[in-house]
């Protein structure tokens, strides 16, 4: 297993230290990270993505989709059953579970959709105005100095 040591770039760069942290927990992958529920993450287009979660055995009221300072949060509590069941064989786990996505800036949810069980959640990256790339003109001819001020000295 290689290691990589980040700490030099903290002394030459300014304001990325969320994206080293970033990196720094990519590189340590936990074995032990829970892997329930199964999910997928797509790219539906050039500025769209989808995270689909296999969630067999929930309802609509059961789940919960947030977005907090740049965390989307997919949390699934089953509700109880009125009336004990005697299971010969239980292969669908509707157990209690908290799957965590660190979102990239400017990505937005745009929706959520349960069908067939699978919860889709969509995504855009949605650019402010001030941050895309402009154009800047430029002036050809001859320009004459303008005088501000036409006071003798």
């Amino acid at each position: 297993m290689r290691t990589y040591d980040l700490s030099p770039l903290f002394r030459s760069t300014v304001g990325f230290d969320r994206m080293m942290r970033l990196l720094d927990a990519a590189g340590r992958v936990d074995e032990s990270a829970p892997s329930y529920p199964p999910y997928n993450i797509e790219k539906t287009g050039e500025n769209a993505y989808r995270v689909t979660m296999a969630v067999a055995g929930f309802s609509a009221d059961e789940l919960t989709i947030t977005v907090e300072e740049g965390v989307l949060t997919v949390t699934g509590k089953a509700a109880k059953d009125e009336e004990p069941k005697q299971f010969l064989h239980r292969g669908i786990a509707r157990r209690a579970f908290e799957r965590r996505f660190e979102l990239a800036d400017h990505i937005q949810v745009s929706g959520g959709n349960l069908s067939n069980g699978l919860l889709h959640v969509d995504l855009v990256r949605e650019v402010p105005e001030a941050m895309k790339p402009r154009t800047i003109k430029i002036a050809t001819g001859k320009t004459e100095p303008q005088v501000i001020d036409s006071k003798a000295a």
